[in-house]
């Protein structure tokens, strides 16, 4: 395996993923934030399902959010997350690599991260893919990216049920402020087998509708 991949697998470090979760959720996210709300909406993982995680993308806390979430202390997994290249550079690298994340260029993936990033879907890891492909600070509309409802096609072929579940994230305060608030709203699971015949470009338009629904619910809840 050459020097390229070996920068794509990697477990998570068992010592360093216990010390992030006490320190993140026991200390940071309960020490900065005054109110946290979680929207589950009837909100329940489908079972025997492939999951991938679509949230909105509004500021660097996205990720602790969804980890105290949807992470280990919560689904016994922990969240996988899919990251840009620029995201994985020196010491925040070092520790992303280790906590689970791996990164992906947007414009041109490897057949490794693909195939790195279907095996976490085979294996019922908890993918989390940001659609908007970047920190979207005011939810300015974009186009979603397409690399998502590709890799989840492409993941058909390797397991029998592939989940996409849309996620709203808001903040009170952009960005977000000390002792502010933050809600977090998730969305009706969409199973990819029923949307195996959709054109790219209406299945995006479909899921952003889906994830600026749960992204509206959020707003209303931190008084947006």
């Amino acid at each position: 395996m050459n020097k390229k991949s070996l920068d794509i697998w990697h477990k998570i470090n068992p010592v360093l993923g216990f010390i992030a979760m006490f320190v993140t959720q026991d200390v940071v996210l309960r020490f900065f934030f005054r109110k946290k709300k979680i929207l589950n909406n009837g909100f329940s993982i489908p079972i025997n399902s492939s999951i991938i995680l679509a949230p909105t993308h509004r500021s660097r806390w996205d990720g602790l959010i969804l980890t105290m979430a949807m992470g280990r202390r919560v689904t016994k997994k922990d969240c996988r997350f899919m990251v840009t290249k620029s995201e994985m550079k020196g010491i925040q690298g070092w520790f992303l690599r280790r906590l689970g994340c791996f990164s992906i260029n947007q414009l041109s993936p490897s057949l490794s991260a693909l195939r790195y990033a279907i095996d976490l879907i085979e294996k019922k890891e908890q993918l989390v893919v940001f659609p908007e492909g970047k920190i979207n600070k005011y939810g300015k509309k974009l186009v979603l990216k397409e690399g998502l409802y590709r890799l989840a096609r492409l993941a058909t072929k390797k397991t029998t049920s592939v989940t996409i579940v849309p996620i709203g994230i808001a903040y009170s305060k952009v960005p977000p402020k000390f002792r502010g608030e933050f809600c977090l709203s998730f969305g009706k699971p969409i199973a990819i087998n029923d949307y195996l015949n959709f054109p790219i470009k209406e299945f995006n338009t479909f899921l952003y509708e889906k994830m600026t629904q749960e992204e509206q619910k959020a707003l209303k809840n931190v008084g947006r």
